[in-house]
């Protein structure tokens, strides 16, 4: 037993001293932001022994999930020893979304519906499904591009697409890469984008959708779809579906309904372009629990409009800080906002790194923005003060 301890010890130990040498480095080496940030763990980053850092860097539920989805986990606990079945988790998604009240006559069948462990999985099933060697996967910059990840593996060649200065996407450049001749395969548009929480209209992608090649597949992903409701010039591809017959929309439980450490996504399609997605999937990628959760999760409306609420109360007080402090920021609708700190973003993420922050990852196209999840309403107050202990900066221009 004393030699098991030793083990465990020495082992933390040499994990520490890993770790430490892994964080001066992980700063100066800048990677883009997952939509479903899940993936790409930043627990890299030293802090002070004993103290649990801040996270403000995966986008995550400030207000956790609805207890009705926290008991219905416990609920699964009793017939873990079963394999769980997705179909149950795929009727509630199309009841949800046939039941909501948008004045369109709308049918969704469960069959329209492909289910995994996290919106990663999903875009993962896209990428299988539709991207090949003779392939391109068309993305904007900066994006979340874990889809770019995918779609490289299996041999397609991707497409870069620079965000127009207001950092909305560069549709009509989109447009004239998916008209090359020849050219087929997979449109990625993450709306509300990460990391930047800027909305591209949907009279634009309407537009835009009408004009795109019939070769290509057009994934919407709506990670933050519950936090983008307020504007008038956004509306869900699931709550309004497009003409075209192509659009997968993309969704995932880890934002708005609070359950990221459940792993749980989907996309809603049409059925063939489901049942080609679904033939990607891994075999019961969705456990129980997570089944259990989202399906109860989806039943809390009150819990769900409670958390859009506090966010947005939390993202104005976000931006009265900001303009407190002279600094700007994109305008987010999301439950992040992408702050100009008006010098290196490297020396701030050093900065907040020293006082027990986790941040998001740098983004190489914008050398002086950070992408700021909205922590609870005492972690944003820690927050600000932390970056007062900076001092002075450079005015905006």
């Amino acid at each position: 037993m004393l030699s098991t301890i030793y083990m465990t010890v020495n082992r933390r130990n040499l994990l520490k001293q890993l770790g430490a040498g892994i964080a001066a480095t992980s700063l100066l080496a800048p990677r883009r932001a997952s939509a479903d940030i899940g993936e790409f763990p930043s627990d890299s980053l030293a802090h002070p022994e004993g103290s649990e850092p801040i996270r403000l860097d995966r986008n995550e539920n400030a207000y956790g999930p609805s207890q009705k989805a926290i008991a219905a986990i416990q609920e699964a606990a009793a017939g873990t020893k079963r394999y769980p079945d997705s179909s149950v988790l795929q009727k509630a998604l199309a009841d949800y979304h046939g039941d909501v009240t948008s004045g369109v006559n709308r049918v969704i069948n469960p069959q329209q519906i492909v289910v995994g462990c996290g919106s990663s999985d999903v875009l993962r099933m896209a990428a299988a499904a539709f991207l090949g060697h003779n392939a391109t996967l068309i993305m904007a910059v900066p994006t979340c591009d874990v889809i770019a990840k995918y779609g490289r593996s299996k041999g397609a060649s991707v497409t870069e697409v620079p965000l127009r200065n207001n950092h909305t996407h560069a549709l009509q450049g989109m447009l004239k890469h998916s008209n090359k001749s020849g050219a087929s395969g997979l449109i990625y548009v993450c709306n509300p984008n990460s990391p930047t929480g800027t909305l591209t209209t949907r009279a634009d992608l309407d537009e835009f959708l009408v004009k795109v090649s019939p070769k290509f597949q057009m994934v919407i992903d709506e990670a933050y779809h519950h936090y983008a409701g307020g504007s008038g010039a956004y509306t869900s591809f699931i709550d309004r579906p497009s003409d075209n017959p192509r659009v997968i929309v993309t969704r995932t439980f880890s934002t708005g309904f609070g359950l990221a450490g459940a792993r749980v996504g989907y996309a809603v399609a049409a059925p063939s372009d489901a049942e080609k997605m679904a033939r990607e999937g891994l075999p019961f990628a969705l456990s129980r629990a997570g089944m259990f959760a989202a399906s109860a999760a989806l039943a809390d409306r009150e819990h769900i409009e409670s958390c859009i609420d506090r966010n947005s109360n939390d993202r104005q007080e976000f931006m009265n800080q900001v303009n407190a402090r002279m600094l700007r920021a994109l305008d987010s609708h999301t439950n992040f906002v992408c702050l100009n700190v008006m010098r290196p973003a490297v020396e701030i993420a050093e900065h907040y790194n020293k006082n027990n922050f986790v941040l998001a990852p740098l983004i190489p196209s914008m050398p002086t923005y950070l992408r700021i999840s909205l922590g609870t309403p005492e972690e944003m107050r820690e927050f600000w003060r932390v970056w007062d202990l900076l001092g002075s900066h450079p005015m905006s221009m």
